[in-house]
């Protein structure tokens, strides 16, 4: 997690002079976006067209090497039929560039790049019904399984990872006083317990890491619904578990949702579409979602403490999922479970019968 002082902090000047100087464009419209670690901006040319340039954190932007194969990876996605961003070529025909910026606390040096602007709104702005909660979960799994053919290699010991849970506890002061300490540390005890010694009958892949509400875009569809129409951020990506990426899709969709315990279903009907679980796989299910939830709640604690100034963004998750942790930890894993593989059960028969009938 990056250090205090890391997340650039540009103005609109020194935006438009990194695009002018690096791109040749000319920037008439520049609007900040929301970002954990980093610094976006929405960027309208005089020239024409639409892009988000992004500027890495100074500590991340010390590993290239990892910049670099993320920035293959969302060539690569989009080119395999996923809608990932894509970077630009600069003057010098390179796809990021490292550039040295003051933002108010002496220079440093930042990665840049110019990525695609894809069109659409959050989903976390339109509502959740089962069929938009299915396509998520298929399209988590598609990008998993895609990403997989790719043989980079991925940042270990991250702390977001759900390889990483036990790590949570050396972050549990933040929590000091708080009545849900004590459900978060039953948590990760029973993570350590029950799912860190079946780690080895889970099946490895490379995980987006960060599949949440504000990440994916969606545009209506003929249908009176809507479909995806972009994936963002390849910032957190990892080497994991299929069942990773699983949980943290549904913990993301639960905060979203005005019935969260109902959203695992659809989530698990769609990814299995795709790829079904093993039997060791779903016994774990429940205890990886409140493990991210944890995550979520200690980790954004944490980062608010170095970036008291960008509270409202970090804690966005963090506030939503106390009340869902709590509801879920006191449901049960049996009672949830029932729910969600019920529920997943039911939907997959349904979507057979309709490619039976279109057939």
């Amino acid at each position: 997690m990056p250090p205090k002082n890391a997340k650039p902090n540009l103005s609109h000047s020194q935006v438009s002079e990194i695009v002018k100087r690096l791109y040749r464009l000319t920037a008439s419209v520049i609007q900040s976006l929301p970002s954990y670690d980093d610094q976006n901006f929405y960027v309208a040319p005089s020239e024409g067209g639409e892009y988000i340039l992004k500027i890495m954190n100074s500590e991340d932007s010390k590993n290239t090497l990892l910049i670099e194969v993320q920035t293959y990876t969302m060539s690569f996605l989009q080119q395999n039929g996923i809608p990932a961003q894509t970077a630009l070529p600069n003057t010098s025909g390179e796809r990021m560039s490292l550039e040295e910026i003051d933002c108010g606390f002496g220079s440093q040096k930042y990665l840049v790049r110019l990525l695609t602007y894809l069109p659409g709104t959050t989903i976390s702005k339109v509502p959740l019904t089962p069929q938009l909660l299915y396509e998520m979960g298929k399209t988590a799994a598609k990008i998993d399984t895609v990403i997989k053919k790719n043989t980079c290699v991925y940042q270990e010991g991250f702390k977001w990872s759900l390889s990483n849970v036990a790590l949570l506890e050396d972050y549990l002061y933040v929590l000091d006083g708080e009545p849900l300490l004590e459900v978060v540390k039953s948590v990760i005890q029973g993570y350590k317990s029950s799912v860190d010694p079946k780690r080895s009958s889970f099946r490895k892949c490379v995980n987006h890491g960060d599949f949440n509400d504000l990440n994916v875009l969606v545009q209506p569809n003929d249908k009176e619904g809507y479909r995806i129409t972009g994936i963002l951020d390849f910032g957190d990506m990892n080497s994991g578990y299929y069942i990773h990426e699983l949980a943290i899709t549904v913990m993301y969709m639960m905060i979203e949702h005005p019935k969260p315990i109902e959203v695992g279903g659809p989530v698990l009907a769609g990814w299995e579409s795709v790829l079904p679980l093993n039997e060791v796989e779903k016994d774990c299910l429940y205890l990886l979602v409140l493990s991210r939830f944890c995550q979520s709640l200690v980790l954004g604690r944490y980062s608010l403490t170095l970036q008291p100034e960008n509270e409202e963004y970090l804690m966005i998750s963090s506030r939503k999922g106390v009340n869902i942790l709590q509801q879920l930890w006191e449901l049960g894993k049996e009672q949830v479970e029932k729910l969600w593989f019920e529920t997943a059960a039911q939907l997959s028969d349904k979507s057979e019968r309709q490619e039976q009938t279109r057939s």
